[in-house]
Order: structure tokens, then sequence, then C-alpha cells
């Protein structure tokens, strides 16, 4: 490449990593900017006055802790000037928050809603009256840049049509054509739920710092997502991470997807309230009920989170033999049952994987709790600002 065309493409890269140091680490000094980035200081201080001028990041002094000298200025995220809609779609609940560019949730709010309520008509409708009690937090930001959705099955990449979501019975639903009602003019992407969750716990949860991680997540169904060399993987298609439906099991049950034996037959919400003898379908209120059993010792609690302990693991086993990754990160159903399965699911994993055994894998929960996907579901809808800064920003201008 010329070095005339290189360059403003280096310029663009610079830009995006210094935003990205930002987003990720918080607030930082020039100095812990050059340190991380590798960058000269003047290429930071001209890099700094860009995103400034384009009212993505401010300069400010920092505080004195009584050390001599004058504190150095600290640059940090303008929350106030961009923000994005995100959007998170379970069979049992939808929820919704405008979600600022560090990835703080500047407001949520969420709805159970009963499971014969998954159409997507009555989605729609549902989302419409989330998306009006969001109006106020909306207006206090500068511009809203686009919406992230997040749902439960196969999203293809090149379009975001559904192709298919098993627990929600939607088929080559179009999500995004359907909600330009709801949000306007702003662009609408659809992803997976749990490839959203991987992306979010990679950059600001219990994955940063792994360059290969998996993300697992179980509510009704189970999905996965992965991120290697410190990017997300989807596949072919869009559809990579789909483990709910991996076959352990040749004598289980059948799956929604048609299927017998699928892992989320074994580890999914239903499976672990069936063991307790509780109504399958009784949903999150029935699995604090097995959790509050589980801690006053009730022995058929705590001997169905022990099955639950190694169904998980056998799953598990086999991804991190094929994958190679360094961490997982279990969310949802799985992060919410972790203390009480935490020795037995270590010693499952012990037997059943070759890495884990050697304590060359970490298992841990999502650091973002419940909100991973909904900040995931944000990180979609952040892609153009985060990829190119000024062509987007300069928009607002034109």
């Amino acid at each position: 490449m010329p070095i005339a065309s290189r360059t403003p493409h280096l310029r663009r890269s610079n830009l995006t990593q210094v935003l990205d140091q930002l987003r990720r680490r918080g607030p930082s000094t020039r100095s812990q900017l050059v340190a991380a980035t590798g960058l000269t200081r003047s290429a930071i201080a001209g890099l700094v006055g860009e995103l400034e001028a384009l009212q993505l990041v401010v300069e400010e002094p920092s505080v004195s802790h009584g050390r001599p000298g004058r504190p150095s200025p600290v640059v940090r995220v303008d929350n106030r000037s961009v923000a994005v809609l995100a959007v998170e779609i379970f069979v049992d609940e939808i929820g919704a928050a405008v979600v600022a560019l560090d990835g703080t949730i500047i407001e949520a709010v969420r709805v159970a809603r009963p499971r014969t309520r998954v159409s997507v008509a009555d989605t729609l409708i549902d989302l419409g009256d989330l998306l009006e009690r969001l109006e106020a937090a909306s207006g206090r930001v500068g511009r809203l840049l686009g919406c992230g959705v997040s749902v439960p099955g196969l999203v293809r990449d090149r379009d975001g049509v559904i192709v298919a979501a098993p627990n929600l019975g939607w088929v080559d639903v179009g999500l995004g054509d359907d909600l330009v009602p709801l949000v306007g003019d702003l662009d609408v992407r659809v992803g997976n739920d749990a490839d959203l969750g991987a992306l979010a716990e990679s950059r600001f949860g219990s994955g940063v710092g792994s360059s290969h991680m998996i993300f697992v997540s179980g509510e009704v169904g189970v999905g996965g997502g992965l991120i290697v060399d410190g990017r997300p993987v989807s596949g072919h298609l869009g559809f990579a991470g789909e483990v709910g439906h991996l076959p352990v099991n040749p004598d289980g049950r059948r799956c929604r997807c048609g299927s017998i034996g699928c892992w989320e037959t074994e580890v999914g919400e239903q499976a672990l309230l069936a063991r307790v003898g509780l109504d399958p379908d009784g949903g999150r209120l029935a699995v604090d009920e097995v959790l509050h059993r589980a801690a006053s010792g009730d022995d058929a609690a705590l001997d169905a989170l022990s099955s639950h302990a190694r169904w998980l693991a056998i799953g598990i086993a086999g991804l991190v033999n094929v994958l190679d990754v360094d961490t997982v990160v279990l969310g949802g159903l799985f992060a919410r049952v972790l203390p009480f399965i935490r020795e037995r699911l270590d010693a499952e994993l012990a037997e059943r994987s070759y890495l884990a055994a050697r304590r060359q894998v970490a298992v841990v929960g999502a650091g973002l709790g419940d909100r991973a996907v909904l900040i995931g579901a944000a990180e979609l809808a952040f892609a153009d600002l985060l990829d190119d800064p000024a062509a987007v920003m300069a928009l607002d201008v034109a």
C-alpha cells in the first residue's frame, strides 16, 4: 500500500485504538495511553485532541493526592455525547436500555412476560412500551447512534434475519425491519444473545485480558459465544456458538429444536426445575426457590444441583478440549448456580478435560451479571463508531 493511502488508514486505526483503551480501562493520563498503545507522546496528543473535537472524550484536571507537582490531566470517555439503545429478548423477559460509550447503562427497564406471549407481534408491542419509558433518558445524551438487539436464536450475519429461535417459536423473522416504527431512523442490528454476552464480557467483564474465551449462558435454552485472538468468531453464516444443541445424551429427551439429547435438555432451566420436582416452566422465581432450598441444606435441591454440575461439566469439557480456550465465562442460570456447584463442577472437569485438569483454564461467573447481554447488544450498535469514529461523528455535522 502506498504511503499516501496508508496514512489515513493508520490515523483511523490509531484513533480507534486510543478510544478503545479509554472505553475499556477508564480515565487515563496521556502517559498511560502512551504506555498502553506504544504510540509516541506527540501522536497521543494529536489523537486525544481529535477525539475531543469529535466530542467523544474530555480531558480534565485530575484530583491532587497531596504529592509534589501539578497532577497530569486525565482523559475520559464523554458519556453525555453519544449513546445507543440496547434491547434483549428472552423467553420470559424483555429489557431495553440506553447505554453510554464506555458500557455504562444510563437507564434500563425490564419486564417479565408469560411464556405464552412470545409471538413477534406481542413482543413488538411490549418493546414499544419499554422504549417509551426510556425517552427521558435518551434525551439526556447528545445523540443516539443506533439500536442493538439480542435474541436467543440463529441470526444471519449478512442481513440480521433471525433464521430460527426455537424457544420463541420464530422462523425467518426480519426483526430489524419490524422495529423501524419504534426507533425511527436509527440503524438496527440484531445478534445472538450468547455472542453478544461474549463480546461484552471480553471487553468489560470476566473475559478482560483473555485472548481465547468462550461465554456459555443458560436460561430456557443454552447458547455460547466464542472469542479468538480477542475477536468474536461468528462462523460462515453467523451461527457459530450453538453449543446448547451439542448432542450429549443419546438416551435423552427431545429438544425444542427437534433433536434428541441436546446439552440444553440436561442443563437448561427446565431440566434443573424438573430434577427438584418443581414446575419446569416455573421460570426465574422457581429457580430462586431451588437456590433458597439449597442454601437451607435441602437434600433434593442439592442433589439436583450436583447432577446439573455433572452435565454442565460434560459439555464444558468437550468445548475446552476442542477449542483450547483459556477462560470459560458462565452467564445467566449458570452464573447463579455456580456457588452451589463449584466443587462438583471442578472435580468433573478434572476428570473430563485435558486442559482444565492441568489448571490451564479458568471457569468463572460473568463479571457483568445479568447486564452482559444488554451491554453486548449496545456494543453491536456502537460497531460503526468503534471502526471509524471520525466518519460516524462527521455525520452529525453534515
